[in-house]
């Protein structure tokens, strides 16, 4: 097991950032973790790599305790530097151009590029990144997606990211956390099939309506209410709504601007998930 968490909690005066979370990342796994802004990521991830201690609970790193042995669990994620790897780290993230500039004077998308090849300096057994594509164009993308597919083959590889083509593209699995709790903890595959392969329509009106009443619509699962006059309307996966809806527009003297059909997306139970 490369990563184990059990139960671990931080508590900052008196807000919970992270309330006893379990879970297990086995070496070849990509996994995303994902979660809204305040969620708790950024403090699990930091605790994961010795930055700030845990309150209750705990959490090992290649079988060894992040208390116990800090310096050597630090030194599996990737601390030291050992000059061996520099140069096939340089060549793998494509530094070759720009291995002689201040990594001040680097553009974002390749000051990430120096960020993923220090990660990887010392052939860690375990990679935790940090939204390790923010910033980079289409090709580069592209280019840092393959090298962490590579890598996440004989490495743990634990990424949080606000992109979900990010995780669909690359992760194997997804752990979604909210409000210091996890919500979710599977493949892309059994999420989706867990939420019943809704469809989902998203509709907006002229005008604002009560989602309650749209609740009333024969076989609609749920509604979520977007920004301006924009509704999400959830259904089992057989049945077509348009039809219902542009009848729940008349009958409500409304003007229907835009509907558009779609099977449930990672990004949408994402939505419901952490509403």
């Amino acid at each position: 097991m490369s990563i184990n968490v059990k139960k671990l909690s931080k508590i900052y005066g008196t807000q919970k950032a992270l309330k006893e979370v379990s879970f297990e990342v086995n070496k070849g796994e990509i996994v995303g973790f994902l979660g809204p802004n305040g969620a708790g990521k950024s403090t699990l991830m930091k605790i994961l790599t010795g930055y700030i201690p845990q309150t209750n609970g705990g959490a090992k790193i290649c079988n060894l305790d992040i208390n116990e042995y800090s310096l050597e669990t630090r030194s599996k994620i990737g601390y030291d530097v050992d000059h061996k790897y520099i140069d096939k780290m340089i060549e793998k993230t494509g530094l070759q151009k720009e291995q002689h500039k201040l990594i001040g004077s680097l553009s974002k998308g390749y000051r990430q590029r120096v960020g993923l090849a220090q990660a990887l300096l010392h052939n860690p057994e375990v990679l935790i990144l940090d939204e390790p594509t923010t910033g980079l164009d289409p090709n580069q993308l592209i280019e840092i997606r393959s090298l962490i597919k590579e890598v996440g083959k004989e490495k743990t590889v634990m990424l949080s990211t606000h992109i979900m083509q990010e995780v669909e593209a690359i992760c194997d699995r997804v752990i979604i956390i909210n409000k210091g709790q996890i919500v979710a903890n599977k493949t892309i595959r059994e999420l989706q099939k867990s939420k019943g392969n809704r469809k989902l329509i998203t509709v907006e009106f002229d005008k604002k309506t009560d989602k309650k009443e749209l609740m009333k619509i024969g076989n609609v699962l749920e509604t979520i209410e977007l920004k301006g006059n924009q509704y999400q309307v959830f259904s089992d996966s057989k049945f077509d709504l348009r039809p219902a809806l542009f009848e729940f527009a008349v009958n409500n003297k409304l003007t229907v601007l835009q509907m558009n059909m779609e099977e449930q997306k990672l990004e949408t139970i994402f939505q419901e998930l952490t509403k």
